[in-house]
């Protein structure tokens, strides 16, 4: 039986995932990126069943009876509910395998920087209970870095801040490790969050968390733009109980943005003050690479670029470059055993 096993574990496809907070990716060795869904779970709360898992499950939102409830098994880039992460990683695996339930793929997972062990050892654990034959962890700046194509194995000074959903991930990296790191829990969900509270405490409104999402993406920036936007969002007047439309400006969200700005733009200023003399002229000549779902604010690049004064370079697609950089390492082990986070 060992060996029966072992055959399947050996022909099933190697697997990179990028488990996030908003959206989980799935990387197969030789294929590149065949899921992208939400990280989300609907599950029935008298029976506990799950109903719906990602991109049905997200249709779900707000839109559902009393017993029903959306899970996000990972909040701020750590798992949060390990039995429904569990379910939620071994759908994804089925799906990429055709549902079968004998292949036992190595895994490798993208983790927050300065992630805990306890942290390390639930996503670990969540990988393996789903069906990981071999589980590796990398950290999301460093496969941001290899994802981008940053020289993350010379003796030089690279630098990369990876705005996630629920982290934002600031490191310098070097010889294919992390010099110096920072990470905190505000990023692209508590975007959201300032949205949803600014039109609330200023407009007697409340809106979902899928019109907050539009919202931002739609009119949201952290520095002026040549076009002021505005918007028509629709949501519950909390003094009269009805439906109502509201226009709102793409200055109002600005200021109800600045504050998770104005932190991100501090962790990145406190990383460049603890990074050594002889890393920080690297940085200087190659500047810094933003990535990550919440680097894709209108504007942010610039207003970084504006308080630290040195060069911001913008990947092609930062939704993916995390995952691309994770799946990069399935192709080289021995770079994969010398990035992975240790036992």
């Amino acid at each position: 039986m060992g060996l029966i096993a072992n055959l399947f574990g050996f022909l099933s496809q190697d697997l990179a995932i990028d488990l996030g907070t908003a959206n989980t990716l799935v990387y197969v060795r030789d294929q590149g990126i065949v899921i992208n869904e939400p990280s989300i779970v609907a599950m029935d709360q008298k029976s506990g069943t799950v109903l719906a898992i990602g991109r049905e499950a997200k249709k779900m939102l707000g839109r559902t009876p009393g017993n029903i409830i959306a899970v996000r098994p990972v909040r701020n880039g750590v798992i949060d509910n390990p039995d429904i992460a569990q379910q939620m990683l071994s759908y994804f695996i089925n799906k990429v395998h055709k549902r079968s339930t004998f292949v036992r793929p190595r895994m490798v997972i993208c983790v927050p920087s300065r992630i805990s062990l306890v942290a390390q050892r639930a996503v670990k654990d969540s990988a393996r209970m789903a069906g990981a034959r071999e589980v590796y962890l990398i950290e999301e700046p460093l496969a941001a870095a290899i994802g981008a194509g940053l020289p993350i194995m010379e003796p030089s000074g690279n630098m990369v801040i990876d705005i996630g959903g629920g982290t934002t991930d600031v490191a310098v990296i070097s010889l294919g490790g992390t010099v110096y790191s920072e990470s905190i829990k505000v990023a692209g969900d508590r975007m959201d969050e300032d949205i949803i509270n600014y039109i609330k405490k200023q407009h007697n409104l409340l809106i979902g968390d899928s019109m907050a999402e539009r919202i931002k993406v739609e009119i949201g920036s952290a520095c002026p733009q040549k076009e002021g936007h505005t918007m028509i969002i629709k949501g519950r007047d909390l003094i009269s109980g009805l439906p109502k439309t509201l226009r709102i400006t793409e200055e109002e969200i600005r200021n109800a943005l600045s504050d998770t700005i104005n932190n991100i733009v501090a962790i990145v200023q406190k990383t460049l003050e603890n990074t050594p003399p002889e890393l920080s002229a690297d940085i200087i000549d190659r500047g810094i690479v933003l990535t990550g779902g919440g680097s894709m604010l209108r504007g942010l690049d610039v207003r970084i670029r504006d308080e630290i004064r040195l060069p911001i370079i913008t990947v092609d697609d930062p939704l993916i470059t995390v995952v691309t950089g994770t799946g990069k390492t399935l192709e080289e082990l021995d770079v994969l055993r010398k990035v992975s986070l240790g036992d």
